[in-house]
Parts: C-alpha cells; sequence; structure tokens
C-alpha cells in the first residue's frame, strides 16, 4: 500500500492547521509556503476537507482555513481515508465485503491481507492530529509561541 501524494499533503495541511488551531483563518498561501506544497495543489485538496467538515474557510482579505474542531478530534486514519479511501492492501481484505473473488472459498492469502489491514488501521486511528503537533515540537524544539 502506498499513499499518494494527495494524502500525504492533506495531512500536512491539516497538522499545519493543527499547529495554529485557536488563531485566525490561515491563508493557503502562506499554509504552502510553510510546507512548501504548491498552492495550486492545495486547492485540489482542500474542497475535499472542508466538505467532509474537516476545516472551515472564510475568503476575502482576512480568508483562509482553520480546523473545525480542535486536533484530538482527528485521526491520521480519518484524513488518509477521505483523501485515499480504504487503506486495504487487497480488495478482499477492506471493511466492505468484496466478496466478487472468484477464490474467495479457497484462498489461504486473505488472511493475510486482512491482517495487514487491520496493523494498518490500528496505527493510523491512534495517532491524532495533536500527537503530530506534540512531535512538530520535540523535533524542532520551538515552543507553540514559536509558529
Amino acid at each position: 500500500m502506498k499513499i499518494s501524494t494527495r494524502g500525504r499533503y492533506a495531512l500536512r495541511f491539516m497538522v499545519d492547521l493543527a499547529l495554529h488551531y485557536g488563531q485566525q483563518y490561515i491563508p493557503l498561501k502562506e499554509i504552502a509556503q510553510r510546507q512548501g506544497i504548491s498552492e495550486k495543489y492545495l486547492e485540489q485538496i482542500v474542497p475535499a476537507l472542508n466538505k467532509a467538515g474537516y476545516v472551515q474557510s472564510i475568503r476575502g482579505s482576512q480568508g483562509g482555513y482553520r480546523l473545525s474542531h480542535p486536533p484530538e478530534e482527528y485521526s491520521v486514519g480519518m484524513i488518509i481515508r477521505l483523501m485515499e479511501g480504504e487503506l486495504a492492501p487487497a480488495p478482499c481484505a477492506g471493511q466492505q465485503n468484496h466478496n466478487d473473488c472468484s477464490r474467495a472459498d479457497q484462498c489461504v492469502t486473505a488472511g493475510v491481507w486482512k491482517k495487514i489491514r487491520e496493523a494498518v488501521d490500528n496505527v493510523v486511528d491512534h495517532i491524532m492530529l495533536d500527537d503530530l503537533v506534540s512531535e512538530y515540537y520535540t523535533k524542532t524544539g520551538r515552543m507553540q509561541y514559536d509558529i
């Protein structure tokens, strides 16, 4: 399984907003510069986050984006699944019943794919945005007011 740039950039966007949680709306241009991501690319990612209710936006000179909820309410899994879909290594291992496999009744590898999906889900569903914010401060040695 490989996470696309769309999924990775959406997570970086959300972490950036989490770092500024409780502040004013953050212009997309500022986030793009800080994250080293094309503003045009972020413009393609943000609508999905907005539609899902993960972010709020406002237009105009004081416009920008902010999280709709506190960082501790967003898991990495929520964000990646929104952008990527299900995180299963094979269709038969997905949460939905994919019984369209002609080998389902005799397949011995389906259990392997299911265990991989469960392990991935366990990781991404237990890492929250606020965990990544804490890791940012630890890695950079910055304090919250240094941003």
